[in-house]
């Protein structure tokens, strides 16, 4: 199968957008870009006047052959992957949906990957190329629908993880893969020395890994790719075949996982996979093999990022129903050389800072 829209009143549309912008700029406006709302809960709330984005929808362009898929950012996550599952192909950083209305341009924004991030890529790896309007209303394309980019700096990644910060995107094009025709998950009863030990080990293996992760004592891996394959994968590691009725890895991208449940303050720790277990209370669930841990705890601000800095990682505050309300509270601070090229981004996308300020 293959796509092919363009149309008039998607034109008219982004040129809506377009104006909209270009006015907030004469009157240093600023605004709250929304699509759906199902990652609103993610930093603090943006200040502005609101500002819709859904409405600029639809599939632009799609031909399996070509392993891409362009795409208006408010078009849903589901409309996408279903179009892709007719062609036998996937978003391989399987993103998180968090709701029903996700959308695509709020998954770019946020930069969120799911449990094949370590063994596929992230977010950003597969952003081919984007459209969007800048701070002052110009509408701006970088990349485009090749996977091979000219040297130089990669300006539609830089959307990948902004929030919304250096402008509203219009379209993104992804590169895609094939789906796996054959997948199992195992598990074994590991404590979390055991756990990280196993799964640094089976990276270095050539398995068809595509997750793994640790929580209340067992370890949990989950292979994919030819039957063949899979199956002489599993001979190798042995294990417990997990079988539940409702998919685990679909319960720990979207959080759904009784882990993720309990209405209080979830941290989000980047570390480097083999790191041993931080001296921190708690409970944890290890992810992506060990370099995205999820950790509820009632230690303050300051002992987390402590621990957390001095194993050259850090720690956001993902979920935050207690609303702490200090800004530097729930992402980890930059270092200044960092800080400052920030905001010479900020500067050069939206100088009159009118995108998603909290």
């Amino acid at each position: 199968m293959s796509v092919n829209h363009n149309n008039t009143s998607t034109n008219d549309k982004s040129s809506a957008l377009q104006e909209t912008i270009k006015q907030a700029y004469a009157n240093q406006t600023p605004l709250n870009i929304i699509g759906k709302g199902t990652k609103s809960f993610y930093g603090l709330p943006a200040q502005g006047e609101r500002f819709e984005v859904a409405g600029h929808c639809g599939v632009v362009d799609y031909e399996p052959s070509e392993l891409v898929i362009t795409a208006r950012t408010g078009t849903r996550l589901t409309a996408i992957e279903s179009t892709l599952a007719q062609g036998g192909q996937m978003l391989a950083f399987e993103p998180p949906h968090f709701g029903e209305g996700a959308t695509l341009g709020g998954t770019i924004a946020c930069g969120f990957s799911g449990p094949r991030r370590p063994y596929s890529g992230s977010a950003r790896d597969f952003v081919l190329g984007i459209q969007c309007i800048n701070g002052k209303g110009e509408i701006l394309k970088f990349g485009g629908q090749v996977m091979k980019n000219v040297a130089g700096y990669d300006v539609s990644r830089l959307m990948v993880g902004a929030l919304g910060t250096l402008g509203v995107l219009l379209e993104v094009s992804l590169k895609v893969l094939p789906k796996p025709v054959y997948e199992i998950t195992l598990f074994w009863e590991k404590t979390p020395e055991e756990a990280l030990k196993l799964m640094n080990t089976w990276a270095a293996q050539s398995l068809p890994l595509s997750a793994t992760c640790y929580v209340a004592g067992q370890v949990y891996l989950r292979l994919s790719g030819t039957e063949a394959g899979v199956k002489a994968a599993r001979r190798q590691l042995g294990g417990e075949t997990y079988h539940q009725d409702k998919p685990f890895w679909q319960n720990v991208r979207e959080h759904q996982h009784p882990f993720f449940q309990e209405p209080t303050a979830q941290w989000r720790l980047s570390l480097a996979p083999a790191t041993p277990p931080l001296n921190l209370p708690g409970e944890w669930f290890l992810d992506w093999g060990g370099a995205q841990r999820w950790l509820k705890t009632d230690a303050s601000v300051d002992e987390i990022r402590a621990a957390v800095t001095a194993v050259g990682g850090h720690a956001t505050l993902f979920r935050n129903p207690d609303r702490i309300e200090e800004t530097e509270a729930i992402f980890h601070p930059l270092a200044l050389p960092l800080a400052a090229l920030h905001r010479r981004i900020k500067n050069a996308f939206d100088p009159l800072m009118i995108f998603n300020l909290p």
